[in-house]
């Protein structure tokens, strides 16, 4: 592993963090304010993010994540990792203003693998060239979002359509998308990972019902995260994703690389409130002092360092993973991640917060809305627990199976492998 950029990446790396000077920082709180104000059925983005979205297209600093060439620049998932983790410095504009952002980054790259000539041509096209935006509706209230074998969201074929009702929330992104690419039970009977398929559903579908954009920590504004009913929601059969039963295998396809992104941000997000906390630390005097003089501050600051520098490498290592031997190889390395970047950045937030003192609880600094939107990064994409659980579940079956091979005198290699 030599995760040192290309020339490539370097350069592309030095223009977005100029461009973040330049168009991101200086407007950050108009944006979102936009954000909330202006999102709306049929009004994808606000007219400031527009402004900086065609900047930034004009400068080649977009689609960056599509790893397929037909679609974007074809960098290995490690290598924008490198360029996700400094969009991640501002996470609810930068990434909008490149074209890289959750849900479309996985709606389009499952499109793109997955969709049909005529699916691509209808939706994956516009997405790339940035006119429209899409939502993903998999999480329903009425089950665990943990355990999607819980599905109840039905489609029913009836002639040559799908005939879609269900119950949807957490539906990133909804407001103000014009498609939808929902995963339902197509085969109540089949193997728990067989009942499902993805479909796609224009959202001015009659019996697609935008029920409300849900209040999370106080914010319902923007894209939203949305409840959706669908009631006899009918739709052509062509519009299938894929193939039938294909459902978890997609879901997959498409949540391997969003992790690796929603990681990779979590560290951006972090070394920005690591700044932060270090230039408050040597500017603001107490007792007699600078804070950076202090020992638990001191401790903060280098506990900040060692955790991001870790939780890095560990992400970086689990994008190679999938680089190099594929998404089923990497996944124990893609659910460790999730966690330790999922906390890390909460960790940093929290020291930078503290340091900063009341001032770090305000909205006059960005602290307090990083630490609003990172708090989700423990659940999106699954929970914490679901991910331990899962780690545990590969280990002890692995040291089972090292177990039974000894027994039978097949154990081979004689000594268990290391991660590499």
């Amino acid at each position: 592993m030599d995760f040192r950029p290309s020339p490539q990446v370097e350069t592309l790396r030095e223009r977005i963090l100029d461009f973040m000077d330049e168009q991101i920082y200086p407007q950050e709180r108009e944006i979102m304010a936009a954000l909330d104000a202006e999102v709306a059925p049929g009004v994808p983005y606000p007219k400031i993010l527009v402004e900086v979205r065609e900047r930034a297209k004009a400068e080649g600093l977009w689609n960056l994540f599509m790893p397929d060439e037909r679609f974007g620049p074809g960098l290995a998932n490690w290598e924008y990792g490198l360029l996700c983790e400094e969009m991640g410095r501002s996470p609810s504009a930068a990434p909008m203003a490149f074209n890289c952002a959750a849900p479309d980054t996985g709606d389009m790259e499952i499109l793109a693998e997955h969709g049909s000539d005529e699916q691509r041509q209808r939706w994956l096209e516009p997405l790339l060239e940035g006119r429209t935006r899409s939502c993903f509706a998999m999480t329903e209230p009425e089950v665990s979002g943990s355990d999607p074998t819980l599905l109840q969201a039905r489609a029913v074929r009836d002639g040559d359509e799908w005939v879609i009702d269900g119950h949807k929330w957490f539906a990133s992104g909804a407001v103000g998308a014009d498609l939808c690419i929902a995963m339902v039970v197509t085969d109540p009977d089949a193997h728990p990972h067989a009942r499902a398929s993805m479909i796609c559903v224009p959202t001015d579908t009659p019996g697609f019902n935008l029920v409300r954009s849900i209040s999370v920590m106080g914010h319902a504004g923007g894209p939203g995260h949305c409840e959706i009913r669908f009631e006899g929601c009918r739709v052509p059969a062509a519009n299938l994703l894929g193939e039938q039963a294909m459902g978890f295998a997609i879901a997959q396809d498409r949540l391997g690389p969003g992790r690796i992104h929603h990681c990779m941000r979590a560290i951006g997000t972090a070394e920005r409130a690591m700044e932060m906390m270090c230039r408050r630390a040597n500017e603001r005097q107490a007792f007699g002092g600078p804070l950076g003089e202090k020992q638990f501050v001191q401790e903060s600051i280098a506990a900040s360092r060692m955790e991001i520098d870790q939780a890095r490498l560990l992400t970086l290592y689990a994008a190679w993973k999938m680089d190099t031997d594929g998404k089923r190889a990497a996944r124990q390395a893609i659910s460790a991640i999730k966690v330790v970047a999922a906390n890390m950045v909460m960790d940093v937030l929290d020291r930078a917060i503290q340091v900063h003192g009341s001032l770090g609880m305000t909205d006059d600094t960005p602290l307090a809305a990083l630490w609003r939107f990172s708090r989700m990064l423990r659940l999106a994409d699954g929970p914490d627990e679901v991910h331990k659980m899962v780690l545990a579940r590969r280990e002890l079956n692995r040291w089972a199976k090292r177990a039974e091979a000894a027994a039978e005198g097949t154990l081979e290699p004689k000594h268990s492998p290391r991660a590499i």
